[in-house]
């Protein structure tokens, strides 16, 4: 399993490289490795269907409890043959879809960056790792969705995705870290065990909450499904894989993965089923008014997304059963059309679908597959989304307080027929229409994909059995944390469900009938959803871009005298507050008696301060701040310190010279602001001076206790093999404080570098 994702990200790194060496069959080439991997997780399949399950870890921060732990069991099995299998096709088809495009090696690093990391994510058994891959889905994401970056419609569209999935994340992270504080461990198959507890602990309801927006973010639930339709900017093979099936899907995973943990309670169930059933009605009603092919299938999508999430937390076996047969089934017949709209639009050059028609006389390929697709996705027989349908009718029938649930699902299938009708068979029937191009059959990498997904639908409708045991058993077993067999088949005999069914066959056949007047009608009424969550997130983002420029405007004034100020200001109240408020004063004044030459000598750093402040020349003030220099030299003298004291006389020596070379040619000084602004620099100096003489003060209140001290002095020559203590202190104790003042001092000397450098442009002279 790690050498499977390792060797995929490796791919997408020398993607670019290999493009250019094998050329117009680069497409075939990289979907080799993805091919080797497919048939790899297909082999696992005998152990896992046995009951097993495969693990590899490999320890990153174990202090911490963070390693890269990887499980395959039913669940993440299914997710990896979906993810290797599908992407071997879309690889092949991007091929021929992004041939001659100037970035097609791009591309290829980029989908095979996402293929890595959705790989990762459903493999993933520790919660950080997963969280990691996680988001990287949504960078790899961005990257392909605004791939065309010279379009704003992407830019927006991929900037979208990247905020709405990327703000998700966050809530997630936190209940990860919630979860592995009560249970002791961040490793997934560790929390299953210890579900009683995560439910009785008070800590449950919050941390439901937090995984859901997570979920729900990610797989575009109500109100977060709008980010999904605006993503097709994508290039048709990232929508096909991406919004089809993988990507979307990571958030159905989340929900599935937890539920042994999770589910089963009120809260669980109630909010899952409601936000799954609004998602699934209002994404087929959405798919329903619209003319864009694309648009048309990420509606729908959106859809069944809903309806995988409804059954999820419905949560009973037959609803499990029904959601993993559907989430098969969807991924199978959603890819094909995907991949057909592409191939449509290639052809015809447009993806309005009342611009199309008879294609099946010059596509008859694309055409096969559109049709078998469409009627999967209808849920008509005799193909898997129907066998999935049946179940998913059959898993709410029996739930006596689901007439709701069942009304809403009933309604949604017909609305989801008419849209198969519209997408996957009108555009091939009929008249021919005119195109901007006239079209013809596409080459093997275009209609590859769309006939293999389309050909397993109708094999595993009609043989369900193939994958019963194999593939569907297991993953329901680890949905429902114990073992489940599922059993299949076209026909089950007359009962209400069939009656049901029937009717959402026949409605919907009603409203692919009446698609144009209707959706005339519902472009009417279009204004309920101007203020919808689309229209929030606008208002959203122009609401931040309001406040970053007022921000900007205040803080962002480019004098640094104002940021110095603002700076110190800020800590003087914050930090002052805390002593004031925290620390018991009494007895703070006094202390040890000061000697006669050491009050001498501070009353000399003093007026020293006091000059530079007063001063008319900058020479002056460069002398008098030399006293104060020195003067601090000779307290670290007076106390024992004499490695600093050598290192403060040669600092003030260097610091004094270089400021009489550069300040020597300035003019006086001279008064440029007026006499409120320096008041207030006044008190905000004298205020910072009292607080760092509070902090001392209560610094020094405190008994000294030499921990360190006596720790590198013991551990010094053991632990750095060094009998410098100070070296060893700075090179092994503290490298990275090291390591940060060597990169400050390199980036100033970079800077400085660049400023010799600069040439002013010299004035032509006349």
């Amino acid at each position: 399993m790690t050498a499977a994702i390792l060797s995929i990200f490796v791919l997408a790194l020398s993607a670019p490289y290999l493009h250019r060496l094998a050329g117009k069959r680069s497409g075939w080439v990289l979907a080799s490795l993805p091919l080797v991997w497919t048939l790899y997780f297909a082999v696992c399949s005998v152990p896992i269907a046995s009951g097993e399950s495969l693990s590899a870890s490999h320890a990153w921060i174990p202090t911490l409890g963070i390693n890269f732990s990887f499980l395959l069991d039913g669940l993440s099995l299914v997710f990896a043959l979906i993810i290797c299998g599908i992407g071997v096709l879309v690889v092949v088809y991007s091929g021929g879809y992004m041939a001659g495009h100037p970035l097609q090696g791009r591309f290829y690093a980029f989908l095979l960056m996402f293929m890595g990391s959705m790989l990762g994510l459903v493999l993933a058994d520790n919660a950080v790792t997963l969280f990691i891959f996680w988001e990287l889905t949504s960078v790899s994401s961005y990257l392909l969705i605004g791939f065309n970056n010279d379009r704003k419609e992407a830019r927006a569209a991929a900037l979208q995705a990247l905020l709405v999935t990327g703000l998700g994340g966050l809530p997630l992270l936190a209940a990860f870290l919630m979860l592995g504080q009560l249970t002791g461990s961040l490793e997934l198959s560790s929390w299953m065990t210890q579900a009683q507890a995560v439910r009785a602990s008070p800590l449950y309801l919050p941390i439901v909450i937090l995984v859901l927006l997570g979920a729900f973010t990610k797989s575009a639930q109500v109100p977060f499904h709008f980010w999904l339709p605006n993503a097709m900017e994508a290039p048709t093979p990232v929508s096909a894989y991406l919004h089809a099936a993988t990507m979307v899907k990571a958030g159905v995973y989340l929900i599935a993965r937890l539920s042994p943990l999770l589910g089963g309670t009120e809260a669980w169930v109630y909010v899952i089923s409601a936000v799954g059933a609004a998602t699934m009605l209002l994404g087929a009603y959405l798919a329903y008014q619209h003319t864009d092919l694309k648009r048309i299938l990420a509606y729908s999508t959106v859809s069944m997304l809903g309806t995988l999430t409804l059954l999820l937390g419905v949560g009973t076996h037959l609803a499990v059963q029904a959601a993993v047969v559907l989430l098969l089934a969807h991924a199978l017949y959603k890819g094909a059309l995907f991949l057909v709209a592409g191939s449509v639009e290639h052809e015809t050059g447009t993806r309005d679908i009342t611009r199309m028609g008879g294609l099946k006389r010059s596509m008859p390929l694309t055409a096969a597959a559109a049709g078998v697709a469409a009627l999967s996705m209808a849920g008509l027989p005799p193909v898997l989304g129907f066998v999935g349908k049946e179940v998913y009718l059959e898993a709410l029938w029996r739930i006596p307080a689901a007439t709701v649930l069942l009304a809403v699902a009933v309604v949604t299938a017909m609305l989801t027929l008419a849209v198969a009708g519209a997408a996957g068979v009108r555009p091939f029937i009929g008249e021919a229409a005119s195109t901007a191009h006239p079209p013809h059959e596409t080459p093997p990498s275009f209609w590859l994909g769309p006939i293999v997904l389309a050909g397993l639908g109708l094999i595993l409708g009609v043989f369900p059995v193939l994958v019963e045991s194999s593939l569907l058993s297991p993953a329901c077993a680890a949905i429902l944390g114990g073992p489940l067999e599922v059993h299949l088949s076209l026909w089950h005999g007359f009962s209400p469900v069939v009656g049901l069914s029937a009717v959402s066959i026949a409605g919907g056949a009603l409203l692919y009938a009446t698609h144009a007047r209707l959706r005339g009608f519902m472009s009417r009424t279009d204004f309920m959803f101007r203020w919808g969550p689309a229209r929030c997130y606008e208002l959203s983002l122009e609401a931040l871009d309001r406040l970053a420029r007022v921000i900007t405007r205040r803080l962002q004034s480019g004098y640094l005298r104002v940021y110095l100020l603002t700076i110190v200001a800020t800590t003087v109240i914050l930090a002052g507050y805390t002593i004031i408020s925290r620390v018991s004063w009494a007895g703070a004044f006094s202390g040890p008696g000061v000697h006669p030459h050491e009050a001498v000598l501070a009353g000399l750093i003093v007026a020293a301060a006091v000059a530079a402040v007063f001063s008319k020349s900058r020479l002056g003030a460069v002398a008098t701040l030399g006293v104060v220099g020195y003067g601090v030299a000779l307290i670290y003298v007076l106390f024992g310190a004499p490695d600093l004291a050598m290192t403060q006389v040669m600092v003030e020596t260097l610091t004094v010279i270089l400021f009489v070379l550069m300040f020597y040619h300035l003019p006086r000084f001279g008064a440029f602001t007026p006499r409120p602004a320096r008041a207030r620099d006044i008190l905000v100096s004298l205020m910072a001076g009292a607080l760092v003489t509070g902090l001392l003060l209560a610094a020094t209140r405190r008994p000294l206790v030499p921990r360190l001290s006596p720790f590198f002095a013991d551990k010094s020559l053991a632990y750095g093999h060094g009998r410098n203590i100070v070296n060893v202190i700075l090179v092994d104790f503290r490298g990275l404080d090291t390591l940060g003042e060597i990169t400050v001092l390199s980036v100033a000397a970079m800077g400085v570098y660049a400023l010799l450098k600069l040439r002013m442009p010299k004035e032509n002279s006349k």
